[in-house]
């Protein structure tokens, strides 16, 4: 994807499901085409096929197992993403861990079937071992502040720029997005400032009283 992104994560906030989360993905549509910005709808994984049917702008799965088709009870696979029209996918969110072979696997599959790839980390350290498996981006987000009102940006800059420069070192067709309280055009400001490609969300949007105007703020910066 090229330019700066805004990745929208719905988690499974119940404001967001079905009809209102398929308004809330309309609204990152919308901004994204006035802005010139694209934004990222990852909707409740039982609202996604539907709501790729729902609009243009790009939509990505909440995660991903790593499991062939089968007998895969409560799983999700790469031909499910395909076969619902996904454009990507997050893996290992800090509330969905996966292992590191697992997540090896994912993304290769994502490469695979043409699917791009975002894998969360916690630290620097996690940053360095994920930008090893090349995925398109990997999103710093300290667990600590993730659903907070201080960005990241704010409580550890250094944490930002040192992924994008050991990352960078180990891959440079590695993205670094950053996540963890963004909240606003300063936030994004400073993450874009810090050599983030783009930041990754939620709360922020999600549990605004107005999305589109928060959204409309955060391109603001880009």
């Amino acid at each position: 994807m090229k330019g700066p992104l805004i990745i929208v994560n719905f988690k499974a906030y119940e404001n967001v499901c079905g009809a209102q989360g398929l308004a809330l993905a309309a609204t990152c549509e919308k901004v994204g085409k006035e802005t010139g910005i694209t934004i990222v709808a990852c909707p409740q994984m039982v609202d996604l096929a539907l709501t790729v049917t729902h609009v243009t702008s790009p939509v990505w799965a909440q995660g991903l197992n790593s499991v062939s088709p089968g007998g895969r009870t409560g799983h999700t696979t790469i031909e499910a993403l395909v076969g619902a029209g996904a454009k990507g996918t997050l893996i290992n969110h800090s509330e969905n861990r996966e292992m590191l072979f697992d997540i090896d696997a994912i993304v290769k599959s994502c490469k695979k079937n043409n699917i791009a790839s975002c894998v969360c980390t916690n630290n620097i350290d996690v940053s360095c071992s994920a930008a090893m498996l090349g995925p398109d981006f990997v999103a710093i987000e300290p667990p600590e502040l993730i659903g907070g009102d201080i960005s990241v940006t704010t409580a550890d800059p250094k944490i930002v720029s040192a992924t994008v420069k050991r990352v960078k070192e180990i891959n440079k067709n590695v993205e670094v997005l950053c996540g963890a309280g963004v909240k606003n055009a300063q936030d994004v400001k400073a993450a874009l400032e810090l050599g983030a490609k783009g930041v990754l969300l939620a709360s922020g949007v999600v549990k605004a009283k107005d999305p589109k105007t928060v959204l409309r703020d955060l391109a603001s910066a880009m």
